[in-house]
C-alpha cells in the first residue's frame, strides 16, 4: 500500500474546490437554469426606461438596453447600481452578476 502524505491530500481537496467553483462545473437542472435566467431578466425589466434585458454567460452578466430619450447618462449609471442591488437582494446565484446598461443614440444625416 502506498502512503500519500497529508500535504497532497490537502492540495487535492483545494484544487477540487477551485475547479468546482468555476462557471459550468457543476451539473444544474435545466429547468432551474431557465428560471434563474428569466428571473434575472425580469428583475432588470422591472425598472422604468428599460427597453430590453438579456441574461448571458450562464447568468453571470445582465445586459440592459434602455430608451435613450428617457434615461440620461447619469441615470444609466444609477440604474446599473439599482438593478445590481435588486438582484443581490432578491435572488440567489453563485459568484457575481455583472450588470451593463447600454444607452445608445444614433444620429444619421444624408447629403445629396
Amino acid at each position: 500500500m502506498i502512503k500519500i502524505p497529508v500535504f497532497y491530500a490537502i492540495i487535492t481537496n483545494i484544487a477540487d474546490s477551485v475547479s468546482g467553483s468555476r462557471p459550468g462545473a457543476r451539473v444544474e437542472d435545466y429547468g432551474e437554469y431557465i428560471k434563474r435566467m428569466t428571473n434575472l431578466e425580469k428583475a432588470a425589466q422591472s425598472f422604468k426606461g428599460v427597453k430590453n434585458a438579456f441574461a448571458i454567460s450562464a447568468g453571470r452578466e445582465v445586459r440592459v438596453i434602455v430608451e435613450p430619450s428617457s434615461i440620461s447618462d447619469a441615470e444609466a449609471l444609477r440604474l446599473a447600481h439599482e438593478i445590481a442591488a435588486k438582484i443581490e437582494k432578491e435572488q440567489t446565484y453563485a459568484g457575481q452578476v455583472k450588470v451593463t446598461v447600454i444607452r445608445e443614440v444614433r444620429a444619421t444625416g444624408i447629403a445629396k
